[in-house]
């Protein structure tokens, strides 16, 4: 199958429910309906599925690696029963004030993701459900859309995101069925 081309997305609130108190738990990692599906459809439609995912949890002492590594065998494992795939998981381990280069808004898990997997700026998709999803994928040069699940209608009524600018989708199914038609 010839690659369409690669698709990025947010995990908390793009894949899976989001939380404000974490995800720190594989328990607490619930798919978001139609997120799995999307993904399979992507993937078998030739599209390449990453994940570039802020998780300051770490540093806050609220889970550890281990935990976060059973939270992404969760997720895989649900991708694989539905038919898709997720070639690359990029983290974040960082707390804001730490000041790193991979925390989004900034493009270091883009660039993770594009040592391994190389990003095309014709064809390749961050989607994200906040203002800092869309401002790292357009500072590394490639698509964003936004879906309003999670964090997306906030983002929207606070004025971060704006309609007339960037593409707005209810949720990562919606993304999919206009993707691909």
């Amino acid at each position: 199958m010839t690659l369409a081309g690669t698709v990025i997305l947010d995990r908390d609130g793009v894949i899976n429910e989001d939380s404000d108190d974490y995800i720190k738990h594989p328990d607490e990692w619930i798919p978001i309906p139609g997120s799995l599906a999307a993904i399979a459809a992507l993937h078998q439609a030739g599209y390449r599925i990453c994940v570039a995912t802020n998780q300051s949890g770490l540093s806050r002492g609220l889970y550890t690696l281990q935990t976060l590594a059973e939270i992404h065998d969760k997720l895989h494992q649900a991708v694989l029963r539905e038919g898709g795939r997720i070639a690359w998981i990029a983290h974040c381990p960082h707390l804001p004030e730490h000041q790193c280069d991979c925390r989004k808004p900034k493009i270091g898990l883009l660039e993770q993701i594009n040592a391994v997997h190389p990003l095309n700026a014709d064809t390749d998709w961050m989607i994200g459900d906040s203002a800092t999803d869309l401002e790292a994928a357009q500072s590394f040069g490639i698509r964003a859309a936004l879906v309003e699940s999670g964090k997306g209608t906030r983002e929207l009524a606070a004025g971060r995101v704006s309609r007339e600018t960037t593409p707005v989708f209810r949720d990562l199914a919606g993304f999919t069925q206009w993707l691909l038609g």
